[in-house]
């Protein structure tokens, strides 16, 4: 077999075993880079435990409509993720609660899909100028011959003098809209790259700091030297060739008249007629370039710090001392383990109980938070159903009330004289309640005595003495014509 054949496999085989390659070939991984693209990258980079768990939520419940088989909760998925390497977890100094966001790997993974969604042409004019631009600028810089460099100089000075005669004489050239349109999306596309370039910046530190704090347990000696860097004041994380690299940048982007230039370019380039091509997203790109750019860094650079500030309080507040102690007590543990290895079996049964902790070790983040307002009581006024007046009931309030029964009977009587029955509600319709409800006992009253009850009840409706329309269920009840001289007084 080729050797070269052989790295190669293997080192597709350990890229095949890490979070990015495991994104990409997931059984939901079309859900999962969308969710993880919309919540995450789109738009903010960073979410708190709380606001990624809604979002997430509405988003699964949107897409489970939609026919997509997502059966786990907002939170299962984030654990999950989590444990997969997509997502990472951060608890700020003076948040309140655990802050989310994207790996390296998993917006790489991202953006590779994306790029594949919208391909661009294989070798585009402005790509190809980029290269020889650089090219050209890189032999130039790195040229240490003066005659040579004169020359360029020269050269260049005479190019744009002849620029300067054709400005003067109003023969301005302009770059083609189409050629414009072309580069500016090239130019969009490396910035974008750019997000991808700080995380992995960021992950470089936190490899380091992991890398700094291994040396000083790992070192068996009084003062290693990282000991002896951190001691002397030297800054080991911004000494670093990752901390030399963002510093140079940091400076560039933090540099007022590159700061300042990069906004007046993009406010030119956003008013030019070819940008009007540019796609919604696009434009949103382009205006809010100098902003991402420096959040970005300033993430980059607070990490800087905070790492740096750590790791001299860890050695300056003597912690590691403690912590080496209890490392080489595990590492004598170990060799003590090994060194045994040979005289006991594996199986063989040993006269010693370990008792173990019953405490269930979970993240925080696997909290849920008690919520009050999903255990309040139904608060919502429910119409209540028509009370019913019962004929026991009527003969009890007749007896303790005085009810003008004379003015009953003579609305009786007038109804009847013409028409040839009347039921209680037509009676409250034609005469108003002047005792309410003690009115409707009244009726009820002389309909036992005087009228006809139905088998089936009837709903009437009277208005108070405060103006507002009461109802109630009563027995049907009618008067009759022939029976009218009963009710004479």
């Amino acid at each position: 077999m080729d050797l070269k054949t052989f790295r190669t496999a293997a080192a597709l085989r350990s890229l095949r075993a890490q979070s990015l390659w495991r994104l990409l070939a997931a059984d939901k991984a079309p859900a999962i880079l969308a969710l993880l693209q919309t919540l995450l990258l789109d738009n903010e980079k960073i979410l708190s435990s709380s606001v990624l768990k809604e979002r997430l939520t509405r988003e699964i419940e949107q897409l489970r409509a939609s026919g997509e088989e997502l059966p786990q909760s907002a939170q299962a998925y984030i654990a999950d993720w989590l444990a997969q390497g997509w997502l990472t977890r951060r608890f700020p100094a003076g948040a309140s609660e655990e802050e989310y966001e994207l790996t390296t790997d998993a917006a790489s993974a991202i953006r590779s899909i994306s790029a594949l969604l919208k391909p661009r042409l294989a070798a585009t004019e402005s790509r190809l100028a980029t290269v020889i631009q650089q090219l050209v600028r890189l032999a130039e810089e790195t040229d240490s011959d003066p005659k040579t460099r004169s020359a360029a100089l020269i050269a260049e000075r005479e190019r744009i003098e002849r620029e300067l005669e054709l400005v003067q004489r109003g023969a301005v050239r302009a770059l083609p809209d189409d050629r414009a349109l072309e580069r500016t999306r090239e130019i969009i596309a490396l910035a974008d790259d750019l997000a991808g370039d700080f995380r992995r910046v960021r992950d470089e530190f936190d490899k380091l700091n992991r890398h700094l704090r291994e040396s000083v347990m790992e070192n068996e000696g009084s003062r290693g030297d990282v000991l002896d860097a951190l001691f002397a004041g030297v800054d080991v994380i911004g000494e670093s060739d990752a901390g030399k690299t963002f510093a140079a940048f940091w400076r560039l982007l933090t540099d007022p008249e590159q700061s300042s230039s990069l906004e007046a370019a993009v406010s030119e380039v956003i008013s030019r007629p070819f940008a009007h091509g540019l796609d919604a997203r696009e434009r949103r790109f382009l205006l809010r370039l100098t902003r991402l750019l420096m959040d970005e860094g300033s993430s980059v650079h607070d990490v800087l710090q905070n790492f740096a500030r750590s790791l001299k309080s860890f050695v300056q507040s003597r912690e590691y001392l403690e912590q080496r102690r209890l490392h080489a007590l595990l590492k004598d543990a170990l060799r003590a383990a090994l060194g045994m290895k040979d005289y006991i079996r594996l199986n063989r049964a040993l006269d010693y109980s370990l008792t173990l902790t019953s405490s269930r070790i979970r993240s925080i983040s696997q909290w849920v938070m008690y919520d009050p307002s999903q255990r309040l009581p139904d608060s919502e006024m429910k119409d209540a159903e028509l009370s019913e007046i019962g004929l026991d009931w009527i003969s009890e309030l007749v007896r303790q009330s005085e009810i003008d029964f004379r003015t009953l009977k003579l609305h009786i009587r007038q109804y009847l004289a013409e028409e040839t029955q009347a039921s209680i509600g037509q009676l409250l319709e034609n005469f108003p309640a002047e005792q309410g409800l003690g009115s409707v006992v009244g009726y009820i009253a002389l309909g036992v005595k005087h009228g006809e009850i139905a088998g089936e009840g009837q709903i009437v409706c009277w208005e108070g003495d405060d103006g507002v329309i009461r109802r109630a269920r009563i027995p049907a009840i009618y008067f009759l014509r022939e029976r009218c001289a009963e009710l004479a007084d």
